[in-house]
């Protein structure tokens, strides 16, 4: 399966994408993510795609995108509390439901990290959301690991 930097062309392919991914989140996290992919999610994939700092891959199988994933190349200054940090960050990512299991994925993340080699960086992140078990399974199987926590006390629901 072909892994390529995007082209302009694609952004369309890679919205389609990313419409499956926000739904996923939506119906996860209804409290926190609104329904529907509006325009101006939509649009964003042009700031992305305009960024300097970023870069947009996409996978193709059988000739169609059937995955994506949104780079972010991240310089953090040293401060009193932390030492300067430079990582390639995965904003986004995504499989569409038809390709999943099926080495898109995968795919995928082999680029990055050839490409994160190539660019001279030890360290590759990304931020997921907990009620997304298959996501956290697929990310552990592909070597990554936990080394922070974002954790909540929901106090709305406390007595319910």
């Amino acid at each position: 399966m072909p892994v390529r930097f995007a082209e302009k062309k694609d952004l369309e392919r890679v919205n389609e994408l990313r419409r499956q991914v926000h739904g996923l989140h939506a119906e996860g996290r209804p409290d926190i993510f609104k329904p529907g992919f509006s325009q101006e999610l939509q649009d964003y994939i042009f700031t992305v795609w305009n960024d300097t700092d970023r870069e947009i891959v996409v996978c193709e199988r059988d000739g169609a995108i059937g995955g994506f994933a949104a780079l972010h190349r991240i310089a953090k200054p040293e401060n009193p509390y932390m030492r300067e940090r430079t990582y390639l960050d995965i904003d986004e990512f995504g499989v569409d439901e038809a390709c999943r299991r099926e080495g898109v994925g995968t795919e995928l993340m082999d680029f990055i990290r050839r490409y994160a080699k190539e660019q001279g960086y030890r360290r590759i992140e990304l931020n997921m959301w907990e009620f997304n078990q298959d996501a956290l399974a697929f990310y552990e199987a592909v070597g990554f690991t936990t080394y922070r926590r974002y954790m909540e006390l929901d106090i709305g629901r406390e007595g319910s």
